[in-house]
């Protein structure tokens, strides 16, 4: 009896827990608090441990549980997936209209255009409605099975919420931009080689042989296309996508139905300028013919439908001279080489520098000072090198070296077996490292001590009027005026920051101290167990690993860092300094509980990261682009594409002062 019960107890959760999926991962719209959803889950596995025959397949509890696969094996497409014909001109487009026209008369046609996603193609399967299978594009014909890895993608659906005998459904599996940038920033952390874009990262965890590796980096995806199909009564592209967010797919919102040329025109047109806006890269659009039986008419080449085009846009790159390869020294006594470059225009900037990453990535690329490269805007943010034009070199460049001693104080440079990276080893009197300590101390995601940039930092090193971070509470007023240009106001505004940084709550403190390994998201964590600096450094590797996401690396570095002589020097004179040791543990009223709230424009009042954080202080979410989900959009000046999407869509807008009354 007790097994019957619990048997549809689990499949109560499981319903529930694939609606709140939904709620969260598709419509950006959650009904439940992280603990509540969390709690549900904990209950399913607390059944599903105790009786193992109950587990499904389609469970939540399987996206991530397979073991890693030794190798992918092959599966054949139901129906080809074909590759799409590429426009490069507004004369190749009107070339395809006219192509389109000698079959179908213009007045009979319409378009669906959408945004071609720079992400890597799948197809899913799903029998009786129940997801079976996830396969990549491969040949066309052919692609590999990673149904393991698909899984891990929050946003799929694993039982959909109509019935349908049959579907094989293609879409776009992608990296975020933000999540493109942690990836990397995590990768170079660990000494690892950087992913080139977003498309890369996305593919190669998509093709990890262990889904917790493809876990770990977050992919999303966007749905578009039919494969084959039984029981869908789809007559257009269009209704498609309709039929598609029916059964919880997650699919672009930006698609939109044209009647004429100049209307698909106009689109294209638009998200040229508008596409940095978008929390995906996209690297160009896709025009369909919207009817299914005009697309049968017109039908299709070996190699692609004749019923839609890609139109692509100018692509990112650029070709230049790299003058030099020099080398930086980061704070942890890091030593980045990067180019000095023949300046050139990406992207809409000029650029001069580019990031090589380490020595082995600048060898794997057989970069060489006086070559000819092609640069490109990494996730159009980060300049870097994509590769030599070798057949443009002149003979005996010589091969990059990492120097012996550190470029900025002489002192022995050393590499570490197993790390990619090369470090100075003058931890305590390397200006370079000093200076780089105290820039990220007072950054904006640490102690946000406003007017303490690189130059301040510079310029107070020079003087002596600082040594290291701990220096910086001990200044008086008089002291600031021996800085260059400083007069009554800028001293007065310095020193009212400083004293103001010293009551940042604990998880910022830690995030300046810049311990190995602790960005700002694990230094939340850390803040948020242990509420106190003091106990933070009494823990030990074991206390420490008992943490969901602290693994034995972070565990030893935190320990090392608090063992360290000079260390505690510096955190003993910042509490006599008074400096906030504590994290706060009151909750803030929920006042924006559940509210969906996207900002835009150029804010007065608050910084980005600001106004986001209060946002999920109290009980919001905050996103990054608006939908008929989105509750209320926050403008400030020239707000743009999302304001102009919030007024189509009768989405609230207010203003910062608004938003301030709400949170009050």
């Amino acid at each position: 009896m007790e097994k019957e019960q619990l048997k549809k107890r689990a499949e109560e959760l499981r319903e529930k827990i694939n609606y709140h999926n939904y709620r969260y991962y598709v419509l950006d719209s959650p009904e439940l608090s992280d603990a509540q959803y969390d709690g549900l889950v904990r209950e399913l596995v607390s059944i599903e441990t105790k009786y193992p025959d109950l587990v499904t397949p389609d469970s939540p509890t399987q996206r991530v549980g397979a073991a890693p696969a030794e190798a992918f094996k092959s599966y054949e497409h139901r129906q080809e997936m074909f590759s799409l014909q590429d426009a490069f001109s507004t004369e190749e487009l009107l070339a395809f209209f006219d192509r389109v026209k000698k079959v179908i008369p213009a007045n009979q046609l319409d378009y669906v255009c959408e945004l071609k996603l720079d992400g890597t193609a799948i197809s899913l399967t799903y029998e009786n409605g129940r997801f079976i299978r996830g396969v990549t594009r491969g040949d066309g014909k052919r692609g590999e099975d990673i149904t393991s890895n698909i899984k891990t993608i929050a946003s799929i659906p694993m039982k959909l919420r109509v019935s349908v005998p049959f579907l094989e459904v293609r879409g776009e599996a992608y990296i975020t931009k933000d999540q493109f940038k942690a990836i990397n920033k995590a990768r170079s952390d660990k000494g690892e080689t950087l992913f080139a874009n977003p498309r890369n990262a996305a593919a190669g965890s998509l093709r990890q042989l262990d889904p917790r590796v493809t876990a770990s980096r977050k992919l999303d995806a966007l749905f578009y296309g039919i494969g084959y199909a039984e029981g869908v009564k789809a007559k257009s592209q269009w209704d498609f996508v309709m039929f598609l967010k029916e059964a919880g797919f997650k699919t672009s919102y930006q698609a939109s139905l044209a009647d004429t040329e100049k209307q698909v025109i106009e689109y294209i047109s638009g998200w040229q300028e508008e596409r940095n806006d978008l929390p995906y890269e996209i690297d160009g659009i896709v025009v369909k013919v919207n009817s299914f039986k005009q697309q049968q008419a017109l039908g299709q080449t070996a190699k692609a439908p004749r019923w839609a085009i890609a139109y692509k846009y100018p692509a990112e790159q650029q070709v230049t001279q790299l003058l030099d390869i020099r080398i930086s020294v980061g704070r942890t006594g890091a030593l980045t080489p990067f180019a000095v470059l023949e300046p050139v225009k990406v992207a809409g900037s000029t650029i001069s520098k580019a990031t090589l990453h380490n020595e082995d990535e600048v060898h794997r690329k057989d970069v060489r000072a006086g070559d000819y490269v092609i640069i490109q805007k990494a996730g159009d943010v980060i300049p870097e090198v994509v590769a030599p034009i070798v057949s443009r070199r002149q003979k005996e460049l010589p091969v990059f070296r990492m120097p012996k001693k550190c470029p900025v104080c002489s002192a022995s440079v050393e590499r570490i077996e197993g790390e990619a990276v090369a470090r100075c080893t003058n931890i305590l009197g390397c200006p370079a490292q000093q200076f780089a300590e105290i820039v990220h101390f007072a950054s904006r995601n640490a102690m946000d001590i406003e007017g303490l940039g690189e130059a301040i930092a510079a310029e107070m090193l020079e003087k002596n009027m600082i040594k290291n971070v701990s220096d910086i509470f001990y200044l008086k007023k008089d002291d600031l005026y021996q800085l260059t240009n400083f007069k009554d106001k800028a001293v007065s505004n310095l020193y009212i920051s400083i004293q103001k940084s010293k009551g940042q709550p604990l998880h910022r403190l830690l995030f300046a101290l810049g311990v190995r390994h602790v960005g700002s998201e694990v230094a939340d964590i850390l803040a948020k167990h242990f509420f106190s600096l003091d106990k933070l450094a009494e823990a030990t590797e074991e206390q420490l690993t008992e943490i969901p996401t602290i693994g034995p690396r972070i565990a030893i570095s935190v320990v090392d860092f608090f063992a360290e002589k000079r260390n505690v020097e510096i955190i003993n004179r910042l509490e006599e300094a008074g400096v906030n040791f504590e994290e706060p543990q009151e909750l803030a009223p929920a006042k924006l509980d559940g509210l969906m709230i996207v900002v835009t424009g150029k804010l007065e009042h608050f910084k980005r990261d600001e106004i986001e954080s209060l946002i999920k202080k109290y009980g919001g979410h905050s996103s990054s682009s608006v939908s008929s989900n989105t509750d209320y959009v926050v403008a400030g000046a020239d707000p743009g594409s999302k304001y102009d999407k919030a007024l189509e869509l009768g989405v609230k807008i207010i203003t910062e002062e608004e938003f301030e009354r709400m949170i009050k």
